[in-house]
């Protein structure tokens, strides 16, 4: 059988107690405003049990994860059969309110598969034929407060009042819940999209970094070789700054290896930083918080790190500045940061995550570090926001509840 979303069982709940308290009601008036002569302990009985269900109802609503149909099912058995049992002892299909048992049908027909309609629908049928055959006729009212209305068509128009309510309201719940599922859907369809154009891109990193392995390790040796030679203090400064980027080159290689192997997937998030600076010389970072130089990260935090830091520094050096503010803090409860550009900002029009890979910006950007830095704040439960700074620039903040740890001694 096929699982309902709790939120039918809550309106459900709620719709019960609108039923107790319209009924309530309306044997308050007939009995003793209009002085219709009605058996008022049965009536009063079936609304008490009806309550009794309902606080029931509630409890359970509120401890399990989801309602099946063959629950729901029983609970609107329970609501029939308290309606026959009501329209039984005030008159049988003479009631006024006897229509009532079709909305159970329309509630459950927007709610379940059909075979559970086909069953609710039996159900009402049942509850109609028996309280058309055991229920005791309603006496014909006229001349009420000196006036000559017949009782029944009053009746009527406030059954079509309370089940136009009632319609509304359900409707309206129904209408909310569809929104929501669609707007859930839209949003996982997006994240499927992006997820996809990740693995490929994983995929293609591997090929990729297997390929450059060879020529780095080529690289190095050459540059070695210059560094044994008696070369001009300008070239050998140059040749030892090629050698380390190389080396960084190298580890990001070594590093999409290590990533896949959850046993050697922590990096250093001091080394980090510093081989970022090695990477963007021409930037100057700002740090605050204090620095831990004896802690480890998911190799996912640091993709993030060095993501939102290359962005970062590109929007400040298209505005004409050279610096980026960062702030790191790290207790019990994960990583927060903070990384702050001084760059021209963004449009508030426009949205600043992307949903999808390969949508920039920037004049030649690739568009992936947003889309990659969204999709592991993802996958690490974590949080991800972008708003305008002080003056000038975007501050991009960041939270991961895990995922952060101190290197073992």
């Amino acid at each position: 059988m096929s699982a309902r979303p709790l939120t039918f069982l809550h309106v459900l709940c709620d719709l019960r107690w609108i039923a107790v308290a319209g009924q309530s009601a309306t044997v308050l008036a007939v009995v003793h405003l209009l002085g219709v002569p009605l058996d008022e302990a049965p009536l009063w009985g079936g609304i008490a049990v009806l309550a009794a269900f309902n606080l029931y109802a509630r409890w359970r609503a509120a401890r399990v994860t989801e309602a099946t149909s063959l629950e729901i099912l029983g609970h609107v058995a329970v609501d029939v059969l308290v309606l026959a049992w009501l329209v039984a002892w005030s008159g049988g299909v003479g009631n006024p309110f006897s229509s009532l048992f079709l909305l159970p049908l329309a509630l459950v027909t927007l709610a379940l598969p059909p075979p559970w309609a086909w069953a609710t629908a039996v159900l009402c049928i049942g509850g109609y034929v028996a309280s058309a055959l055991l229920g005791r006729p309603l006496p014909h009212v006229h001349g009420v407060d000196g006036t000559t209305y017949d009782l029944h068509l009053w009746g009527m128009a406030a059954n079509f009042g309370v089940s136009a309510g009632l319609m509304l309201y359900f409707f309206t719940q129904l209408a909310d819940a569809l929104r929501r599922r669609e707007q859930e859907l839209a949003r996982l369809r997006e994240q499927f999209a992006r997820n996809e154009g990740i693995v490929a891109l994983a995929t293609h990193a591997a090929s990729v970094a297997h390929e450059l392995n060879t020529p780095l390790g080529t690289l190095t040796l050459m540059l070695d070789e210059h560094l044994e030679r008696a070369l001009p203090e300008d070239v050998l400064e140059d040749t030892r700054a090629m050698r380390g980027l190389v080396d960084v080159c190298r580890d990001r290689v070594r590093d999409l290896v290590r990533a896949s192997d959850p046993d050697r997937a922590d990096v250093d998030l001091e080394q980090l930083i510093a081989r970022w600076q090695l990477v963007r010389p021409t930037i100057e970072l700002h740090r605050e918080g204090p620095q831990a130089a004896a802690t480890t990260v998911d190799a996912g935090i640091g993709h993030l790190l060095q993501a939102l830091l290359n962005n970062a520094a590109d929007a400040s050096e298209r505005a004409g500045a050279t610096r980026v503010d960062l702030l790191l803090q790290l207790d019990d409860r994960g990583l927060r940061g903070e990384v702050r550009d001084y760059g021209s900002g963004f449009a508030l029009a426009e949205p600043f995550l992307p949903g999808r890979l390969f949508r920039s910006t920037k004049p030649h950007g690739m568009g992936v570090g947003l889309a990659l830095s969204h999709a592991t704040v993802e996958r690490l439960g974590g949080e991800l926001a972008m708003e305008p700074a002080d003056g000038r620039g975007v501050r991009v903040r960041f939270s991961i509840p895990a995922g952060v740890r101190p290197v073992a001694p």
